[in-house]
């Protein structure tokens, strides 16, 4: 597939660098580099590459069938889509939930956050940090990691597990359940069940603390390199409760700038067009949102765990409290502006998921069986926006008189994203890859840079890093001049 690049000063005379595919990220995606004859980088950009659709063919739809269907966007984070869409037809049928009801759901997003942290940072991210980002590609992956680090892989296994459980106990499945629907959940937690994750939620929030101090301990070993590595200023975006603490499922809209003033405060996400706005570019599938009074070209902002950590006003649960704390003191703040600094605050929400789960297990409204709350005024519109493991998520849609969807915008966390994952890889590329010969290692600072956001591009955890990549750079009149392959094995070879 080929893309059109914007009109740039002597384009005709650059070279042109692909990284093809992206590697340990959820989908599919590419990164172009445009270089002179001296290998200076001049443009960098990151391109999705899927067309996924899903806006426009549940359109005619029953609006019940939404929350099952749209989660088939993903199968790392199905759970954050379901509970959106949920959270969207509440508000159409004019629904306020059960106690029980808002709290299983909750519970089952709350799993998800967990088991998501812990399938990013473990699996995906761990490799980079434990080994080094142009370490040798042949144990830069999860397999290295278990065989490096077996109780750190155990743990990071173990983790995702519990969170994996559950979601089983409250949405019916581990992956694309059905336990939200308008209006309530289907399912009730038994207290056998209960009692089962009780049983082990002692030690997940203690190994959720400890992989808090393993990120603490890699920023003070690589304190230099981690803090400069990428990084920009940013606006943010985030939700907050109404005393302006951390909450994942529910609250109202904080947007900050680059400097940390608040530029609007517990806004209505019901209203969010009136914030945000969406631009569009000829080279991606994946629109850029920005703050609309700021216009595109400064309004672009960031979301998901750094954003959340850095915006809120405090964490409710003690443990993640105090984590939070020490990451913002520490270096004078500097981890919390730093890109990689993503990882920690990911860290943070994972002990703070395993806290709250802890707390919600404990909550005798759990096993409740109330589950379904009566029907308001009917809408003709819902807007559902939960924070997903990777940022704010967004679901709007529009259902006639005869409950049919007749349209959908959905702006997913990755898409908040995109500018500053594109800011990120330009800082990255001038740093690191400018004036120098191509190396696997040094392209694998740029997907360092992705993966510190954790997009969802879709989903290939399957991966382990050892996807198939092949780099040319040809001259202006497009004779090859440098070619290097990655093979499925995760050789590379100069050809």
């Amino acid at each position: 597939m080929s893309f059109a690049l914007e009109t740039a000063p002597n384009t005709e005379n650059l070279r042109r660098v692909a990284i093809e595919p992206l590697s340990r990220v959820e989908g599919h995606g590419k990164v172009t580099l445009l270089l002179d004859d001296d290998n200076h980088v001049h443009q960098v950009r990151l391109h999705i590459v899927e067309f996924r659709g899903f806006e426009r063919f549940i359109q005619g739809r029953p609006y019940w069938e939404v929350p099952v269907m749209v989660q088939r966007l993903c199968g790392i984070c199905p759970v954050s889509h379901h509970l959106a869409a949920s959270k969207a037809m509440d508000m159409m049928l004019g629904v306020t939930l059960t106690p029980t009801a808002e709290k299983l759901r909750r519970l089952m997003h709350y799993g998800q956050i967990l088991q998501s942290h812990a399938l990013h940072f473990f699996h995906l991210a761990s490799p980079d940090l434990l080994f080094g980002f142009g370490s040798d590609v042949a144990k830069r992956n999860i397999v290295g990691v278990i065989a490096a680090a077996p109780e750190t892989a155990k743990q990071g296994v173990l983790l995702r597990k519990y969170g994996q459980e559950v979601i089983r106990m409250t949405a019916g499945k581990r992956v694309h359940g059905t336990g939200a629907v308008p209006g309530g959940v289907n399912k009730a937690l038994s207290r056998d069940e209960r009692d089962l994750l009780l049983k082990d939620i002692y030690q997940i929030v203690g190994w959720s603390r400890d992989a808090v101090h393993l990120v603490r301990n890699l920023f003070e070993k690589n304190l230099a390199e981690y803090n400069a590595f990428g990084r920009f200023r940013a606006n943010g975006m985030c939700l907050v409760s109404a005393s302006g603490a951390m909450d994942l499922y529910h609250g109202g809209l904080r947007g900050r700038n680059a400097d940390g003033r608040i530029l609007f405060d517990h806004f209505d996400y019901s209203r969010y067009w009136d914030v945000i706005a969406e631009d569009v570019k000829p080279w991606s599938y994946m629109k850029f949102p920005y703050f609309s009074a700021m216009g595109a070209d400064d309004g672009w902002y960031r979301v998901g765990p750094l954003t959340r950590v850095t915006s809120c006003d405090s964490i409710p649960t003690p443990l993640a409290d105090r984590a939070r704390t020490d990451f913002l003191a520490y270096d004078n703040g500097s981890a919390a502006g730093a890109t990689l600094g993503y990882h920690w605050a990911r860290m943070i929400e994972m002990l703070h998921a395993a806290e709250t789960i802890k707390d919600l297990l404990h909550d005798d409204d759990i096993v409740g069986t109330d589950l379904m709350a009566a029907a308001g005024d009917r809408l003709d519109r819902g807007v559902g926006v939960i924070e997903a493991p990777r940022g704010t998520l967004i679901h709007h849609y529009r259902v006639n008189d005869d409950d049919e969807v007749t349209r959908a915008n959905l702006i997913v966390s990755t898409t908040h994203n995109n500018q500053a994952m594109n800011e990120a890889i330009r800082k990255v590329a001038m740093q690191y890859l400018d004036g120098q010969e191509i190396t696997e290692g040094l392209l694998n600072h740029i997907e360092v840079a992705i993966r510190a956001f954790d997009p969802c591009l879709s989903c290939a955890t399957h991966a382990l890093g050892r996807m198939p990549l092949e780099v040319e750079i040809v001259s202006p009149d497009g004779t090859p001049r440098d070619r290097l392959v990655r093979d499925a094995n995760g050789r590379c070879q100069r050809t």
